[in-house]
């Protein structure tokens, strides 16, 4: 019969829980006690057993691999059930440890190590625990910082911290996002919305094989799935306009191509690999030119019929509010189809390069909001007026047409009193537990970027929004009309 256990330990200890964990000169602490609690399933009590230094506990767990810890930072080890009741607070900071197995380091995005989960939900959510795999993922994220994204791949659907059940999930870093709240409040802009497959955030501390790595966004992974992207398996399309996964980068991908109007750099993200074939991504690149060529014909008619427009709008006025500069590169614009249904913007995703990130220090940096009177598209989008004139037309061309444009400032008028404030009450509530629990000085003792803090960092981003807000009103009722269309 399985058992949950509930391993308790002291923050202040937890450098050197396990036997991989390499020494470090500083303990990341606050000065309030913080206990480590991490649930291990074991099918019997014979699972446990203690080395024969007779100075680790060892969880041999379905004989795949044996979890070490250190008896001397054990504080207690408890039997327990879990809740009758969940509370369903989604905006506790969770705590999750995993141990690869031998302790492997992660360096590669592509093969897949090994290892255990150990999630505590707090009461909130059910724990889990179970053997997994996981790699890196990301590309400059992966490639630049020290603190790594991962990809997580369990071995049977589950749910986590009460997000639908699935296979695959993400660990977001936000390295060089100081506040961590810069994906969650696009992710709330777009539920407010009600852009479809928004992605959900849930925010852990992470242990890696003993070693305290900080504060991750647990979140879905952008995919074909009935509970994430539900387009269906027969004839659904799953499309990414990005550089890293386009040709030019990525030349030996069998997944990409150019697109034959606008010629920007495509990535066919389903259908997959399993069922992906040369013949497919040329269909898709077939299918995605219709929509090309309708929009820069400026033929609204039948662009209407083979884009979700309202998607589009939401999608565009998001990008621009956050002054994302990937939407001109393009990088990470994902848009899904389904069977003869029309092209539907989204899921949102990765926006950590908004919010007038200071490229000039890119590697290094994490300095953003110095300026709020910044766009992409400009103040004539049409005419791509705004800091990157480069922006695909693809994104620009509809400005063209009046209706377009007559719907695009009527969306906007109609949340801009509102939607700031809602998405930023809601990111509040997330930062509020960051720093009652302490994670958010754990953070910055295990990470501390340009010595910025938390704090200060989130309310420079609190001030830039509804700095943003007044402009950004101002700047789409002055849009001009189109003329001769």
């Amino acid at each position: 019969m399985k058992q949950l256990l509930m391993i308790t330990t002291f923050l202040t200890a937890m450098n050197s829980l396990s036997t991989h964990a390499q020494p470090r000169a500083h303990l990341y602490m606050n000065q309030l006690d913080a206990q480590w609690n991490m649930p291990i399933v074991v099918d019997s009590i014979e699972e446990i057993s203690i080395s024969s230094q007779q100075d680790q506990l060892l969880f041999d767990l379905k004989g795949q691999q044996t979890i070490p810890f250190s008896i001397q930072y054990i504080d207690s080890l408890t039997f327990e059930n879990e809740p009758a009741q969940e509370s369903k607070n989604p905006y506790q900071v969770f705590q999750l440890y995993i141990h690869t197995l031998n302790g492997t380091p992660i360096t590669s995005r592509e093969e897949y190590t090994d290892c255990h989960l150990s999630l505590n939900a707090k009461g909130s959510f059910t724990s889990y625990s179970a053997n997994a795999q996981i790699r890196g993922r990301g590309n400059s994220t992966f490639l630049w910082y020290e603190k790594k994204p991962y990809r997580l791949k369990l071995n049977d659907k589950h749910k986590l911290l009460g997000l639908d059940k699935a296979k695959s999930w993400v660990l977001l870093a936000n390295y060089r996002d100081v506040t961590d709240m810069m994906n969650t409040f696009v992710f709330e802009m777009g539920r407010a919305l009600g852009l479809p497959y928004t992605n959900h955030s849930r925010y852990v501390e992470l242990f890696m094989n003993g070693e305290y790595e900080g504060i991750y966004q647990l979140t879905e992974q952008v995919q074909q799935h009935q509970n994430r992207v539900a387009i269906s398996k027969e004839r659904g399309i799953l499309l990414t306009l990005d550089v890293d996964d386009g040709p030019d980068e990525n030349p030996w991908g069998g997944d990409n191509f150019w697109s034959a109007v606008y010629q920007m750099p495509a990535c066919v993200k389903y259908p997959d690999e399993e069922v992906r074939t040369s013949h497919t991504v040329d269909s898709v690149r077939s299918v995605f030119a219709t929509l090309e060529s309708a929009i820069k014909a400026h033929n609204y008619t039948q662009v209407q019929q083979l884009l979700d427009v309202p998607s589009f709008i939401k999608y565009l006025l998001i990008q621009e509010f956050v002054y994302n500069v990937e939407l001109s590169a393009p990088r990470s614009i994902f848009l899904h189809k389904d069977g003869d249904g029309p092209w539907v913007m989204g899921p949102l995703w990765d926006f950590d390069a908004g919010y007038d990130f200071d490229w000039s220090n890119m590697y290094t940096g994490h300095d953003y909001f110095a300026n709020y009177t910044e766009t992409v598209m400009g103040t004539d989008p049409l005419h791509r007026n705004g800091q990157y004139g480069y922006v695909p037309k693809f994104f620009t061309d509809l400005f063209a047409c009046k209706e377009f444009v007559d719907a695009y400032k009527a969306q906007w008028d109609a949340v801009k009193d509102t939607i700031v404030d809602h998405c930023w009450e809601e990111c509040q509530k997330y930062a509020d537990q960051l720093r009652l629990s302490g994670a958010s000085i754990r953070e910055y003792n295990r990470w501390p970027l340009q010595g910025k803090r938390f704090d200060s960092e989130l309310k420079k981003m609190k001030r830039w929004l509804q700095n943003r807000q007044v402009f950004f009103s101002s700047l789409v009722a002055a849009i001009p009309d189109p003329k001769g269309h």
